[in-house]
């Protein structure tokens, strides 16, 4: 691929902004997301045909690959930048000023900027060890060419511990954060690492995987707890095809509404823009390898005639029959109706509420215990007067409520996200649920299996699988263990109290 810009235009710069081409203050112009590059509207033609953009592959001359000079571009440099040679504040002036490089993102001032510098080689920076370098993928451009398929021997010039991450966003979850957080990304990585899944889907994204070194690529998912379960099932089909090998391990952002599994694995409830990006990918670097057990729920429709096929969902997190399923169908009817509105993390949360509150007044799962039967590793257990079931794998359920652990000193076992074992548990209503969340109430535990078997014996009832929802008639449901993910845990701060304990 040629390097074009990719450029935005914005009505209003972030910081005071210099056009490349006249050197004069702008307010209106563009932007590149990729090398950082800003113009006026009126210099854009001039700036593409002056400046080219980040070389995503080098041209290849057939060589092996040597050590790569900086990329200079001048003026715009970051706020608090040091110079590179002085080591003082950069960009302090008025007006055009400065030179950064668009790797390893170093900034020099004009006047400590010698002809050294124009040709020394550039480190990569910080990141080196998480960027894929543009003469690595030339390199592998040839030895496709070449029928050659042993990547492995192609070590990145200078690395010793080379873990290249791949950045997949998905620009519609949460707040819509995943537009900005993109061209952060491109900036500090190469952007042919960086993907946008509203254009590509996951699959297709994670074929990368296939041209570099096996078990080293790491993933870093910006989206709710669906898009990472969306990366998780592409992941999956990488087993099916045989490429086992180049297997990547998984972190996430979250930006969704719940992000239930992100919080269990230490990467937070919500991300709203408070870490800035260098120190996300500090944490992808510095998190250490875990699995996930992912299962498999299998629903069959009552009936001697039905010769449909079994519904099959794959869950990470949690599978619900009740008021909590009830609410988020109806949420989810509402989004499907208005989906502008559902823009903001606090709108969604407010619309929840509301659900919520009228099911309390209505209550239209109320005697679940005479319509469901439910065993656990083949043992009927007794139901007491219930209106939901939760079929728990994660520690966090809700929106950040620990369910399982719950209040007090009672002698249960913890929740585990990779022990082969389901928590199961129960909750009165609507209200009851609330009660929960603001920890003044516990669930009622049901117990721990490997293997859940729920009978739906007579009416329709809502029913939901990591936030999927829907209404189901008389079925059997079964969620028996599928496979292991490879994730990330980080071991920062959390948003529970007791998360320490």
């Amino acid at each position: 691929r040629k390097s074009k810009h990719d450029w935005h235009y914005t009505d209003l710069f972030g910081q005071p902004s210099y056009c490349c081409v006249c050197a004069q203050h702008i307010l209106q112009g563009a932007f590149c997301t990729c090398c950082g590059l800003r113009v006026s509207e009126g210099c854009l033609k001039k700036a593409d045909q002056l400046f080219l953009c980040k070389e995503i592959m080098m041209r290849s001359n057939g060589g092996a690959p040597g050590p790569m000079p900086h990329r200079w571009i001048r003026g715009n440099v970051p706020l608090c930048s040091c110079c590179l040679v002085c080591k003082q504040q950069c960009g302090t002036q008025p007006k055009l000023c400065d030179y950064r490089c668009v790797w390893c993102q170093y900034t020099v001032h004009d006047e400590c900027m010698v002809d050294s510098l124009k040709t020394e080689e550039c480190t990569f920076g910080e990141f080196r060890d998480l960027i894929i370098p543009p003469y690595y993928l030339s390199t592998i451009n040839q030895m496709r060419k070449d029928k050659r398929t042993n990547y492995e021997k192609v070590a990145p010039y200078c690395r010793k511990y080379w873990m290249p991450v791949i950045i997949l966003a998905n620009t519609r979850s949460g707040n819509n954060m995943g537009e900005t957080l993109l061209g952060e990304f491109k900036i500090l990585l190469n952007p042919v690492q960086v993907f946008d899944l509203s254009k590509i889907t996951p699959a297709k994204a994670l074929q990368l995987c296939t041209l570099l070194p096996c078990n080293a690529v790491r993933v870093l998912v910006c989206g709710g707890d669906g898009t990472v379960g969306w990366v998780l099932d592409a992941i999956d089909e990488m087993k099916i095809k045989g490429q086992e090998r180049f297997i990547p391990q998984v972190a996430i952002l979250p930006l969704g509404t719940g992000n239930d599994l992100s919080n269990t694995l230490g990467w937070g409830a919500g991300y709203a823009g408070e870490v800035p990006v260098e120190q996300i990918l500090r944490n992808v670097m510095e998190a250490d390898g875990i699995k996930l057990d992912r299962w498999k729920v299998q629903v069959t429709n009552k009936g001697y005639y039905n010769l449909r096929k079994p519904k099959v969902f794959t869950m990470n997190n949690y599978f619900s029959i009740g008021p909590d399923a009830l609410m988020a169908l109806n949420f989810h009817a509402h989004r499907e109706k208005t989906p502008s509105l559902f823009s903001s993390r606090i709108i969604n949360k407010a619309v929840y509420f509301f659900y919520g509150t009228k099911d309390c007044l209505v209550q239209e799962c109320k005697d679940l215990n005479k319509k469901v039967e439910l065993e656990l590793d083949g043992e009927r257990i007794e139901l007491p007067n219930l209106e939901g079931i939760i079929v728990l794998n994660i520690g966090y359920w809700g929106g950040g409520c620990r369910l399982w652990e719950g209040m007090g000193d009672e002698p249960y076992p913890l929740a585990r996200h990779d022990d082969g074992l389901l928590e199961v548990v129960g909750v009165h209503g609507s209200f009851h649920c609330a009660q929960i969340q603001v920890k003044l109430a516990n669930p009622v535990r049901l117990g721990q299996a490997h293997t859940v078997r729920l009978i739906l014996k007579s009416s329709k009832m809502p029913m939901q699988v990591d936030g999927e929802p829907w209404a189901q008639g008389p079925c059997t449901v079964t969620i028996t263990h599928k496979t292991h993910a490879l994730m990330l845990y980080h071991s920062g701060e959390q948003t529970d109290d007791e998360a320490s304990s």
